[in-house]
């Protein structure tokens, strides 16, 4: 199974995404400057969904 975070992050990097601060367990506390809101992403991001998920929370295109 494919692991999308590093794909992920890179991804947020680029668009201006900041990390926070770490979250509980393996999760990350970004802030998208897109729409200013705070998103969660976990480390362990196996699933395109859920990559797909936390760009559209991030206010960014699916890219995945």
């Amino acid at each position: 199974m494919a692991d999308f975070y590093r794909q992920l992050a890179a991804i947020l990097l680029a668009a201006g995404c900041q990390v926070v601060r770490s979250g509980k367990g393996s999760h990350e506390i970004w802030l998208s400057p897109v729409n200013g809101r705070h998103v969660t992403v976990p480390r362990t991001t196996k699933s395109r969904h859920t990559a797909n998920e936390v760009l559209k929370q991030a206010g960014l295109p699916k890219a995945f």
